[in-house]
């Protein structure tokens, strides 16, 4: 009943981290007049009080030494704070000058792009599904290309910059909510400066703009650390196909609401464009279902073979020895 009760948490962890990334470009025209770097600023250094504060609740300060002491790892974490930067810097660019669906896209092509990074840069090799997935998605882009009369640079620089982010996490083996501390700790200095410039020339909409709005700009850390945390919480509950699924709640979310909240055109081209990429994570999301059924399998076979050749027990070897007479 426990497992049952943790993997239904867990389930739910997921799907609230997922679904607030999807619902999140609701948030970002809440805070103009500020502009997509100013919002930048305030997330990256809200994020770090907000993640500091739960370290300090949870006591869990102990890594920071060990983390100082390891250059190449603190280089990975410089490079993963960069590439987030400019992820989160153009989807609120993106969000804010009505490019939603765009924006949308860059998180729906993100596995293929994944799965590209990792046969160029870490020499893996694709079964055949997944090179037809990759090839799809390649043709989705020219598509959209055509359509939009050029590249789906948002698209793809959002895409290309979480997966570099996403390598450059799983390379440096930390949980959560101790990298995120450590990307914004890298951030923050940087951020204030920028909001210190903005005071001092008299642009900053964070003392200009009443208190209200600057209770929404700090609430940016929040909205940065809250699904991180219900994503933490579902990726220790939950199997990795599960949430391999999930992860496309929140492109869908946002796809919807650029079409039906926001108002974006999608003429032809471009539904046939979605429709390519659609077709190529179908194929993916297929492909690694079925991978993990063979493999699950596979174990099972292993496990009642293994069972099968274990020596039994020799009953005339293991009566228990007389008690010695005194």
């Amino acid at each position: 009943m426990k497992g049952i009760d943790e993997q239904r948490a867990g389930l739910l962890s997921g799907i609230g981290a997922y679904g607030l990334w999807g619902l999140v470009p609701l948030f970002w025209p809440l805070l103009k007049p500020a502009g997509a770097i100013e919002i930048l600023a305030h997330r990256m250094a809200w994020s770090l009080v907000v993640v500091a504060i739960a370290l300090l609740a949870l006591r869990r300060w102990s890594w920071i030494g060990e983390l100082i002491r390891q250059p190449r790892k603190l280089g990975l974490i410089s490079v993963a704070a960069a590439t987030i930067t400019v992820n989160w810097g153009l989807y609120i660019w993106s969000v804010n000058n009505g490019h939603v669906v765009e924006a949308s896209l860059g998180y729906f092509i993100n596995p293929l792009v994944t799965i590209a990074m990792g046969v160029l840069l870490l020499g893996e090799r694709l079964r055949p599904v997944q090179w037809v997935a990759v090839g799809t998605g390649f043709a989705a882009v020219l598509v959209l290309a055509i359509g939009y009369g050029r590249p789906p640079w948002i698209s793809l620089v959002l895409a290309f910059s979480f997966a570099t982010y996403g390598l450059m996490k799983k390379k440096v083996n930390m949980s959560g909510l101790e990298s995120l501390t450590a990307e914004t700790a890298v951030q923050f200095l940087p951020a204030l400066g920028y909001l210190l410039w903005l005071g001092a020339r008299g642009e900053s909409t964070f003392t200009s703009g009443g208190a209200g709005h600057a209770a929404l700009l700090a609430s940016t850390g929040l909205v940065t650390a809250v699904p991180l945390v219900l994503f933490g919480a579902a990726a220790i509950r939950v199997p990795l196909s599960t949430l391999g699924l999930l992860q496309y709640l929140a492109p869908v979310f946002q796809f919807v609401l650029g079409i039906v909240y926001f108002h974006e055109a999608m003429p032809p081209e471009r539904w046939a464009g979605f429709a390519l990429v659609w077709l190529a994570l179908t194929l993916l999301t297929w492909d690694a279902l079925r991978t993990a059924r063979r493999s699950s399998i596979q174990v099972r076979e292993a496990r009642r073979a293994a069972l099968r050749q274990a020596p039994r027990p020799n009953p005339s070897t293991d009566e228990p020895a007389p008690h010695a007479q005194i």
